[in-house]
């Protein structure tokens, strides 16, 4: 009874650029910090690769919540697989990346809910209910995330 979510825009930009973009795990971290969230490393790796971990604390709904956020896969420059544990859910995220030129990537972003038990149950129920707003609200996010790459690329380019 799991929720999925998925995405799929072209980047122009290539693909080494792309995959230092979505590896760029210190911006993701200042920009949570920026909303509010507190994050700190839960590794001690130097080099960004599988095993890398976050514990997040954000608000959300008024309440307070804990994910444990892993580095799974890391497949330069194919993409990555980021593995999130909450008391109530766990997520995997999957960002794959083809290069449809030499300076044209495609972003494929496939993100996965699964309830751990009934509370999750019913999050992912709600999250069922409301999936047509949620999953335009999900390809919005990665498409305006794509033009923030797209943007970074022509300015350095």
């Amino acid at each position: 009874m799991d929720m999925q979510f998925t995405s799929r825009e072209d980047i122009e930009a290539p693909i080494d650029e792309v995959f230092a973009e979505i590896t760029d795990f210190t911006r993701f971290e200042r920009g949570a910090m920026r909303r509010g969230a507190e994050v700190a490393r839960s590794d001690a790796q130097v080099e960004p690769g599988v095993g890398m971990g976050w514990q997040v604390r954000f608000k959300l709904r008024g309440r307070m919540r804990d994910v444990a956020l892993r580095l799974s896969e890391y497949d330069p420059p194919n993409g990555i697989v980021i593995e999130a544990e909450a008391s109530t859910v766990e997520a995997v995220l999957q960002v794959d990346l083809v290069a449809l030129s030499r300076a044209r990537t495609r972003l494929n972003v496939d993100l996965s809910v699964t309830p751990r038990n009934l509370a999750g149950r019913l999050l992912v129920q709600s999250m069922k209910l409301a999936k047509g707003k949620l999953g335009k609200r999900f390809r919005l996010r990665v498409a305006e995330y794509a033009m923030d790459v797209e943007e970074r690329h022509k300015r350095s380019a």
